[in-house]
């Protein structure tokens, strides 16, 4: 006869919704005996497996609850099993085991300072007490019950309860599981009786979409080969440094013959060698932690710590990442802290209730995007972003992590205008304390794997988004120039005509430009939704289109800042990007197109072998106005300076289509100066019309200086001259 209580926690376990399975299951001492209970739904019988023989377990219920006395503690037993199937297998009780985690660790994340957190949680391949198996770990306070359910068990949620550890953690190890099982955890929570499977939000790796499971992964410790790199990137001020990058976004950058995108191994040396020939320094790639809907982009991410199953696997990306390295190029990874989505397997209402989230919809949710909003004030929240972001730096080398939608985390107001759609913070004010508490701890942390980098994807005037945090600032390396990019085209759309009226587009950005450390973009975002191409916002008939574009990027790698280039926008295309096709390769057949994709490569190839074009961005010393008065010509002109004021370049834009022939302008010195670069060029697409590769100045007084310089000035076109260095003065014998 069972007794009453236990025939209740028996129900429970059975019914698949005891809250402390240890208590019942597993070899349990009374008095001078131990029992041992397991819960076996697939077993018509079961016996112990000790050193010394074998005995039978009683089965007390139905479903496949056993259980048996045994006189002595029954150590490193095994469970004998004879399935319904009409097999038998022997199996290690995870029953038996102890808890896995420290009290240290778990006081740390709820301290939210577990900053190498995937190391505790998630599901880890691991021999305890000399048996392999995997030890699992997930966060869900207000659960009930907890079960580890997957292909190992025949997807049974009731068969695995987890053991629940202080601060709503739960852990188990279970023997026989190997890496390549897939699982998902069954919560169910203490309110209105909410269940659902969940992935795991520590996951290494998931099921390649439309699968949603988590797929147990053992690293196998990927032999990195970019010493080299990683040396050399920990010494750079990349403050200091070129940065030229090329914005890919993996999916529908190339497809093979099938119409399928390359794998991570296909792209190290596809595109690793594009943009080696493009001369680019760095690859910014749009999200690739693992996403359900491709339509997304990457931007509503389900698994934060597993790149996407849908290019290979994490050794994969490894092996993609190493070769960028190899060929000197740095990968950036955009990163998500700012949203995720409600997709019922992701992290929304984990555990029954708004645990990564805000309850408050006003606080918890960006009703335009149809996600939900991280509760940065939460301490597990804020370990769960920060070691997220630590992981990709270290375990993946990742160069530096672009930090999407900034200005969405930083304002409670963002995107709600309706009257009593959001929350002020206790100041009264519309900033997100919390967020910027949260995204300064992020920085920090960040900054400390040698020589990483954060950029902001900062769309308003906040202040302080690259000032350090001990100075009162956010403490991001960089941040996009949002409102450059804007000004350009608002400009550039324009017919030349009317853009003497508008001059101040291409100048006012220079009265802020070294309030931040800037990064110019032109991003995915400016090239869908009705936005155009970049050459599809240009005016007039082809010629000037491709002119215009020329001109628009010689002022781009002229003006302070770090440059961003998004894919395919180097090949002309006129229609805006689907992600659903590949970039419009067939253009190179073109002259146009291929001849700027030439130029692309040549701004960057001059921008790197340059220092006057990098070493001061973030400085007005490094930037000094030529002219910028003739509006009525739209001419501009302006020097470019590095740390030593005599390696300077003189920039000369013309942004009408009439060529201007003895255009003057000063110069600091005498000399014969020689042209680097023209976008006018007849290698670029251009008309040739040039200065035959130089102009020596004239003793002509200037624009405030002794010397000027008489040009030709091409239609729609930037010239580029540099100063031959004086010759060092005979030391007569």
């Amino acid at each position: 006869m069972i007794p009453a209580e236990l025939s209740a926690e028996i129900d429970a376990i059975v019914g698949g919704y005891h809250a402390d399975p240890f208590r019942i299951l597993g070899p349990h001492a009374i008095g001078d005996e131990w029992v041992v209970r397991a819960f076996l739904p697939h077993a018509a019988s079961a016996a112990i497996q000790l050193s010394n023989g074998r005995v039978e377990m009683e089965r007390l219920h139905p479903a496949g609850f056993f259980a048996v006395q045994l006189l002595g503690a029954p150590h490193k037993y095994k469970l004998a099993i004879q399935s319904v199937y009409g097999h038998e297998e022997v199996i290690d009780d995870p029953y038996r085991f102890g808890p896995i985690i420290t009290n240290f660790d778990l006081h740390l994340h709820t301290e939210g300072t577990l900053h190498r957190a995937w190391e505790t949680f998630g599901a880890h391949p691991q021999v305890i007490d000399g048996v392999s198996g995997v030890r699992f770990a997930v966060w869900a306070p207000s659960a009930l019950n907890v079960t580890v359910t997957g292909i190992f068990n025949d997807w049974d949620t009731r068969r695995h309860p987890m053991r629940l550890r202080d601060g709503g953690v739960w852990e188990l190890f279970i023997p026989g599981i190997q890496s390549g099982d897939v699982y998902k955890y069954r919560v169910k929570s203490q309110y209105n009786d909410y269940e659902q499977l969940k992935c795991d939000p520590y996951a290494f790796r998931a099921e390649v979409p439309p699968k949603t499971a988590s797929v147990v992964h053992r690293w196998t410790g990927y032999q990195w080969n970019d010493g080299a790199w990683m040396s050399q990137r920990a010494n750079t001020h990349w403050l200091e440094a070129p940065m030229s990058v090329y914005e890919v976004h993996l999916e529908s950058w190339m497809k093979n013959d099938l119409g399928d995108p390359l794998s991570y191994r296909q792209l190290a040396h596809t595109l690793v060698e594009y943009v080696r020939r493009l001369h680019y320094t760095h690859i910014e790639l749009m999200p690739i932690m693992e996403h359900p809907y491709s339509g997304s982009w990457g931007y509503q991410v389900t698994g934060f710590f597993a790149a996407t199953s849908r290019f290979g696997t994490p050794e994969d990306f490894m092996f993609f990442i190493d070769a960028c390295h190899q060929a000197g190029i740095g990968v950036l990874l955009d990163w998500v802290p700012g949203h995720f989505p409600k997709d019922a397997h992701g992290l929304a209402w984990f555990d029954g209730t708004a645990l990564y989230e805000h309850a408050d919809p006003r606080q918890g949710e960006h009703r335009g995007w149809g996600t939900n909003v991280f509760n940065y004030g939460r301490n597990e929240v804020r370990t769960f972003l920060v070691s997220n972001a630590i992981f990709w730096l270290e375990q993946f080398h990742i160069d530096g992590l672009r930090v999407d939608a900034v200005a969405s985390m930083l304002f409670l107001d963002y995107g709600r205008e309706a009257d009593g759609d959001w929350i002020p913070n206790q100041f009264g004010g519309r900033e997100n304390l919390d967020a910027v508490e949260f995204l300064k701890q992020f920085n920090i942390a960040a900054h400390r794997v040698p020589g990483a980098i954060t950029i902001a994807e900062e769309s308003t005037s906040f202040g302080a988004v690259t000032h350090p945090v001990y100075m009162g600032g956010l403490g991001f390396t960089m941040k996009w120039n949002m409102g450059w990019m804007h000004d350009m085209f608002n400009y550039f759309k324009l017919e030349p005509i009317f853009r003497r009226f508008n001059q101040t587009n291409i100048t006012f950005s220079l009265l802020y430009a070294f309030t931040e450390n800037f990064l110019l973009p032109i991003s995915h975002d400016e090239v869908v939704h009705g936005k155009s191409s970049l050459i599809g916002k240009m005016p007039g008939d082809e010629w000037q289109r491709f002119a215009n574009v020329r001109a628009f990027l010689g002022y781009m790698y002229g003006h302070p800042g770090k440059k961003l280039l998004f894919m395919g926008q180097e090949l002309g295309p006129y229609e805006e990007w689907n992600w659903q096709t590949q970039i419009r390769w067939e253009l190179l057949d073109y002259d146009f197109h291929r001849r700027l994709q030439a130029l692309v490569a040549e701004l960057n190839k001059l921008y790197k072998s340059e220092p006057a074009l990098y070493e001061v961005d973030n400085s007005h010393t490094g930037f000094e106005w030529i002219d910028f008065r003739d509006v009525d010509a739209s001419v501009i002109a302006f020097q470019r300076r590095a740390k030593n004021p005599e390696d300077f370049l003189v920039f000369v834009c013309n942004f009408t289509p009439v060529p201007r022939y003895q255009y003057r302008i000063g110069v600091p010195r005498d000399g014969n100066y020689t042209e680097l670069l023209n976008t006018d060029s007849n290698i670029f697409g251009g008309s040739n019309m040039g200065n035959f590769g130089w102009r020596n100045a004239d003793p002509i007084k200037s624009h405030g200086h002794n010397f000027s310089l008489s040009l030709t000035l091409p239609p729609l076109s930037v010239v580029i001259f540099k100063p031959e260095k004086p010759e060092a003065p005979v030391t007569p014998e």
